[in-house]
């Protein structure tokens, strides 16, 4: 299983300091994906994260500005679980606009759109030249609270839906992924397509 370790760090630091997590690919697609990075590092109460997020401008549906509009949006995905039985599991999926679309499921893709994790999320986006950022911070006794920090771990989904199109209020995706989960069609709510974050 593909692991990241991320540092301890209580000080203020630069996210350029960080070594990222570049391996992202297109596993269902023949051409290489635009760029992604993920960062993480924790401290004593939070675990922060920052993806960036490179291609054309991204593209975002808006009409309500609910948070099911991020499913037809541009986004990075982190998905969280406990074990590989994926009883729960739970997700956070992000636009650019900072739209989070939060929800707890159990494999097979038994979703509870409804639920919202259990605390406010501080998310920053800025859309820039040719990339966007996404970061944020999760609080440890949440993530221990649920079950998904145990021994120094966490099992991780890192993904991207990169959107390529948007006709009748109806995205076409290409899906981008830190661990190919080898399924013939794309699918992220498998067991094969998680890794581990190791705090250090």
């Amino acid at each position: 299983m593909k692991a990241y370790r991320i540092p301890k760090i209580t000080h203020t630091i630069s996210w350029d300091e960080l070594n990222p997590l570049t391996d992202f690919s297109y596993p269902w697609q023949k051409e290489k994906a635009p760029m992604t990075t993920f960062n993480a590092y924790y401290d004593e109460n939070h675990i922060h994260f920052r993806y960036v997020a490179w291609g054309p401008k991204p593209i975002v549906y808006v009409e309500n500005n609910d948070k099911s509009e991020v499913i037809d949006s541009e986004r990075i995905e982190l998905f969280f679980r406990r074990d590989e039985k994926m009883q729960p599991y739970y997700c956070l999926e992000i636009d650019p606009n900072g739209r989070v679309l939060d929800y707890k499921a159990n494999f097979y893709r038994e979703f509870d759109l409804d639920w919202v994790w259990p605390e406010p999320l501080d998310i920053q986006t800025n859309i820039e030249e040719g990339k966007y950022i996404v970061q944020g911070k999760l609080g440890i006794p949440v993530l221990k609270r649920l079950g998904l920090l145990k021994d120094g771990q966490i099992q991780i989904g890192l993904f991207r839906g990169h959107c390529i199109a948007l006709k009748a209020n109806k995205a076409s995706l290409k899906w981008i992924s830190w661990v190919d989960s080898k399924t013939e069609e794309p699918d992220f709510h498998v067991p094969t397509a998680f890794g581990i974050l190791i705090l250090e």
